[in-house]
């Protein structure tokens, strides 16, 4: 990303020198474009300063960086939504607000994970220190998903528990298998577990016959996933 200065100076050498004082810059490091030329007059009558416009880069944010790629898909999307990007610990939180703001959500949050996805992809591709973590959400989807899964848990559960027979959900991603695990891990007479392949790997939610025994967990129950429930600017982990 380039950022122009203009600057004057009683010649055009002058106002260069000036710009790059004061931008703590080489000459090697800038363009010049010189916009007016010095003029002298006569004895001083009409006499004008050089202008000249300096530019240099600038390296962009990972912030601007994130921002600049976002906008470039919604418009090959051609979606209008605005893009609120708040730095976390370790990483930046998107989130997307506006009309018509469900084409970015998806069927269950799908595309809204795939844009995570690739935000994640194309901010980390060159990072050779820590990965940077890009948390996306849409007007707190997420938080929202949650609460539901987290009801359907327990709905389910209870039924199990009634009914003394085990119950199979639908498939879900690797978050919200940890979701339905996490909210039932407490709930006594129920165990969890998960069972087929991705993408249509399953939680079932079983009596447990045995409740002395550690609850079963999904393989992805030992990652530290973020609460959505009470703050959406947080890290995230990408769940495709």
């Amino acid at each position: 990303m380039y950022k122009s200065i203009e600057y004057t100076g009683k010649t055009e050498e002058e106002a260069v020198a000036l710009a790059l004082s004061e931008l703590n810059k080489t000459r090697d490091e800038v363009t010049v474009e010189i916009l007016e030329r010095a003029k002298s007059g006569f004895f001083g009558i009409g006499s004008a300063p050089a202008k000249v416009r300096v530019s240099y880069e600038v390296p962009e944010t990972q912030a601007e960086k994130l921002e600049s790629f976002l906008r470039g898909l919604l418009e090959h999307m051609d979606v209008e939504a605005n893009i609120c990007i708040e730095e976390t610990e370790n990483g930046l939180s998107v989130n997307f607000d506006g009309e018509h703001i469900g084409s970015l959500i998806g069927h269950r949050g799908e595309t809204l994970d795939a844009i995570q996805h690739l935000a994640n992809y194309t901010i980390n591709k060159n990072r050779s220190d820590e990965r940077l973590r890009i948390s996306v959400d849409a007007e707190n989807y997420r938080a929202k998903r949650e609460e539901s899964l987290k009801r359907l848990a327990e709905k389910v559960a209870g039924k199990v528990r009634k009914y003394r027979r085990n119950i199979t959900l639908e498939p879900m991603n690797a978050y919200e298998r940890h979701v339905i695990h996490a909210s039932l891990q407490d709930f006594d007479g129920v165990t969890t577990y998960s069972t087929g392949t991705e993408p249509n790997r399953r939680v079932v939610v079983a009596l447990d016959r045995q409740q002395k025994r550690p609850p079963k967990r999904d393989a992805f129950s030992d990652v530290d996933y973020p609460d959505y429930s009470s703050n959406t600017a947080t890290s995230s982990r990408e769940w495709l």
